[in-house]
């Protein structure tokens, strides 16, 4: 996935030749030779029918499973070989997540959600990105809910406070899986154009799985999967 505008900088992540066979007795191939590479400031879909691998190969991206046969990139690292607590350092490093879910804490308000990553990395890191998470929810028009708790915000603000979190580690690489796809369709689409906002503002790269055409179509680069193999 490479533009004229970022043929000067590394990729932020790559998978290159990239198989997944589940089963050892039984094997079931899902993914076969998956190539891709996501530059920073990129915002692509992988999109595709329910079954096709979106998920599979967001969670290798993720270090969340690994790959049958093939390298996994991040930052120039290669994390396919690396054992479970040097993927978990650079899942947590490098990597922000969105879920179809928001999964806030109910107990905790909003600012203190947002937090909730850093709190992996100690109080500094918490009081270090305070001011930082406060302007982003700001940003996405949350200024006046920082105290407000979950349950006390609608579906789209609830995700709102959740993209907001995956920027919380300051990392190279957002992935959403599906993070329209439980709200109404007026609410999904100020949500994927909030995201587009942080992709352009921000400079980090999103790569988001959909089953929707309409918002593969916007992303700068669309991955068609199609039964495991990108068409």
């Amino acid at each position: 996935m490479n533009t004229n505008a970022h043929k000067d900088q590394h990729p932020v992540a790559e998978l290159k030749r990239i198989d997944k066979i589940y089963g050892t007795r039984v094997k079931t191939q899902v993914l076969f030779d998956i190539n891709m590479q996501i530059n920073p400031g990129e915002f692509v879909a992988i999109v595709g029918a329910s079954g096709s691998g979106k998920t599979t190969v967001l969670n290798i991206l993720g270090l969340l499973d690994t790959p049958s046969n093939g390298e996994v990139l991040l930052n120039g690292k290669n994390a396919a070989q690396l054992d479970e607590s040097a993927r978990a350092s650079l899942r947590r490093d490098y990597l922000g997540f969105i879920f179809q879910f928001h999964y806030l804490l109910p107990e905790f308000n909003v600012l203190e959600n947002t937090l909730m990553p850093c709190m992996l990395r100690g109080p500094e890191s918490m009081a270090n990105n305070r001011e930082r998470m406060i302007a982003l929810l700001e940003l996405v028009g949350m200024a006046d809910r920082l105290r407000y708790r979950p349950n006390q915000l609608s579906g789209g603000q609830q995700q709102r406070v959740a993209i907001v979190r995956s920027l919380a580690n300051d990392p190279l690489l957002i992935l959403a899986d599906e993070p329209t796809g439980n709200l109404d369709s007026k609410t999904g689409y100020a949500v994927f154009d909030l995201m587009q906002n942080l992709c352009e503002k921000t400079g980090k790269a999103f790569l988001m799985v959909t089953h929707d055409e309409g918002f593969a179509a916007q992303a700068h680069h669309q991955i068609h999967l199609v039964d495991g193999r990108i068409q």
